[in-house]
């Protein structure tokens, strides 16, 4: 069973009184129960007052007396033609406390295979937001204000070339103009892999 939804019950509450505790509508709560959506950091925090239990215990971790460096994994990022950018919170990956110190972080889950063999889809990319990147570097760049994907960005003068890995994919190339009007925008820089099996 959920651990919030455990938690609801013994406490013997309703989703809906749950729900105006946390200030939030009551599908929020039944999106967690159902692992739809995982709540956010902060209402982690209110949880976890609301319940007296540990932040680990809500997420199902052990529970250690180390300090977590909790970032979120996010909704699906796609390592093909790009997509539309959910940022539903699906999990949470552990950093550094060195990476932690040296800037704000967040996971993204890959879908799509255009990263092969070096990205698999259901790999995890901890991306450090940004926005800027060296050429060369592997990004996230949102497209459109809502679609994004995970490629090496290859600049060329005030152009920019996103590049899979994959050879069977093709290159995306966006002039200055398309990086104005559509708009184009480097969202964060690929910093570390975290394959699953």
């Amino acid at each position: 069973m959920n651990i919030i939804k455990e938690l609801r019950r013994k406490r013997g509450i309703t989703q809906s009184e749950l729900a105006n505790l946390c200030s939030v509508h009551q599908t929020a709560v039944s999106q967690w129960e159902n692992g739809r959506t995982l709540p956010d950091k902060q209402m982690l925090i209110t949880l976890s007052d609301i319940f007296d239990v540990s932040i680990d215990t809500l997420i199902g971790r052990p529970h250690t007396e180390q300090n977590k460096n909790l970032i979120p994994v996010l909704g699906y990022v796609r390592a093909g033609y790009p997509v539309e950018a959910v940022e539903n919170i699906l999990d949470y990956e552990e950093i550094s406390d060195e990476m932690a110190m040296n800037g704000e972080y967040f996971g993204l889950r890959v879908q799509g295979n255009s990263m092969t063999p070096r990205i698999c889809e259901g790999d995890v990319v901890i991306v450090r937001k940004q926005d800027y990147i060296e050429s060369g570097e592997v990004g996230v760049v949102l497209i459109n204000d809502m679609d994004a994907t995970i490629k090496k960005v290859i600049k060329n003068g005030t152009s920019l070339t996103l590049v899979p890995f994959n050879p069977s994919y093709d290159p995306l190339f966006f002039s200055a103009q398309d990086i104005a009007s559509l708009p184009v925008k480097i969202i964060g820089k690929v910093v570390e892999l975290r394959g699953k099996f």
